[in-house]
């Protein structure tokens, strides 16, 4: 993103956060971040500490280096590119709320119904979306009774996917196909999330749909569909969704009828909205032989070159800048209402 980002409108100031926490002003170089396979890039500490506007009324960051305190500007959108626990789970856009700076994507609710897997199966199932079965359980009910997880894999059938409610990417997920791999599994999630689901292995098409939130009053649309298509690996991992990895193929458009296009569009929409998404997010289904299940909603989608979002949106006429540029702007107008 920031090497496609359109510097003729806009002006970057990237900050990082370090794995203690500390939001640091990095240096505006694409190369230093991009994804390889042999390593992820880590935001160092490099000893600046920028803070974040004194209050709601101003909107100019600061950082303290070794030359003391300077001002970086008066910031307009915030761009949380930013994946898993407290960045895509309403934590991060809390904190902007609370300094009055807008930001691209979901607001606090929504983000944190995206980023629990749980509670978005509820929601959806409520606004008359078909889920993928379920069954939760938590740390302490496993710890006092390890048996529920096998009576719930016993109930939901094999093949069966263990998964943390609240990682995303697809970490800490495994694919059980016999019970001698469940404890395996679930501490596996455990080490993520004190919270696990296990859902029902379904047997149909990964397909998946990108929705965009429009300006103030405009209602949000749907791209066309991409298909995963895996051929090498068990299921499509944080490997595959991030480095690279072989085994899988993302197809984009996917072959759809039309009308199977249009339900699908139409239930990715009543999927962003039943949570109260904005900005942005990619909806992902199953397509069975008895026609779609929603299996996730994700408020802030995998945004690499690879990734499904921006194929969606390039496929149906929106360049990756645009997309950018456009993300911006509806935040933008969502801050000034």
């Amino acid at each position: 993103m920031l090497e496609a980002i359109d510097r003729e409108l806009f002006d970057v100031v990237p900050i990082g956060i370090t794995r203690d926490g500390a939001f640091v002003l990095e240096t505006d170089e694409p190369a230093r971040f991009a994804l390889r396979a042999d390593a992820l890039p880590v935001v160092a500490d490099n000893r600046t500490r920028v803070n974040w506007p004194r209050d709601a009324a101003s909107r100019e960051l600061s950082v303290v280096d070794a030359d003391g305190e300077r001002s970086l500007g008066v910031i307009d959108v915030v761009f949380p590119i930013l994946h898993g626990p407290y960045g895509e789970d309403g934590t991060i856009q809390g904190l902007l709320e609370l300094v009055g700076l807008p930001y691209v994507g979901s607001g606090v609710l929504a983000s944190s119904l995206g980023m629990d897997k749980h509670f978005t199966k509820t929601v959806l199932q409520h606004a008359g979306l078909a889920v993928a079965p379920w069954r939760t359980v938590s740390a302490r009910e496993y710890a006092a009774d390890p048996g529920q997880a096998t009576r719930a894999v016993q109930e939901l059938g094999l093949p069966a996917f263990v998964k943390p409610a609240r990682a995303g990417s697809s970490v800490g997920v495994s694919r059980v196909s016999a019970l001698g791999d469940l404890d395996a599994a679930m501490r596996v999630a455990l080490a993520e999330d004190d919270k696990v689901l296990i859902e029902a292995g379904l047997s149909g098409r990964e397909v998946e749909i990108a929705v965009l939130g429009g300006h103030p009053g405009e209602a949000p649309r749907a791209s066309v569909a991409g298909e995963i298509v895996v051929t090498g690996r068990e299921f499509y991992d944080f490997e595959a969704k991030y480095l690279d990895a072989p085994g899988i193929n993302l197809v984009c458009p996917a072959e759809l009828t039309d009308e199977e296009l249009r339900e699908m569009s139409r239930m990715a929409i009543t999927a962003f909205e039943a949570i109260g998404a904005e900005g942005l997010a990619r909806v992902d289904f199953f397509l069975t032989a008895d026609g779609f299940v929603v299996n996730e909603i994700n408020t802030m989608p995998g945004f690499t070159p690879i990734s499904m979002f921006p194929k969606c949106w390039i496929a149906s006429g929106v360049s990756y800048r645009e997309l950018i540029t456009h993300l911006i702007d509806v935040a933008e107008a969502r801050g000034a209402r």
